[in-house]
């Protein structure tokens, strides 16, 4: 017999980073959950992680106050900036070009991203999405 739901909450969390103040804490807190064994919980796992890597995680809340969490490969955006050495995106995608990554960043980025999206999703759409969003981010795609 499954447990009720009392939330699901959604969070952006630097790796190895996560403290009882805003925005876990407030997010937590309102739903009664230990704030305190999250964050250990979180920072343990992603302790070998890359310090700036934001990770997304969905924490389910039951209402016996415990809860379960699951994270997520970072962003998409993260690994193509990564991967064009590049601080931030452009300005005006499509006329600024800040950077280039090579189709095998596109191949490597869609084959993590493909962890998360589980067996339904064809690695050649992801690879497409990642090409989209390069492109966005104002980052060509060269072969």
């Amino acid at each position: 017999m499954s447990r009720p739901i009392l939330a699901k909450i959604k969070l952006m969390i630097s790796a190895g980073a996560a403290k009882p103040a805003p925005p876990v804490g407030p997010a937590l807190g309102q739903h009664g959950l230990n704030i305190m064994e999250f964050c250990k919980a979180f920072n343990a796992k992603t302790a070998d992680f890359i310090s700036d890597a934001p990770i997304p995680v969905v924490i389910t809340a039951y209402k016996d106050k415990s809860f379960e969490w699951e994270m997520r490969s970072p962003p998409v955006t993260y690994f193509v900036k990564k991967a064009a050495n590049v601080g931030g995106g452009g300005q005006r995608p499509g006329h600024e070009v800040k950077g280039t990554i090579s189709l095998k960043h596109v191949y490597e980025i869609a084959k993590i991203k493909k962890q998360d999206a589980g067996a339904q999703t064809p690695l050649k759409e992801l690879c497409q999405s990642v090409i989209a969003t390069a492109k966005s981010a104002g980052i060509r795609v060269v072969k």
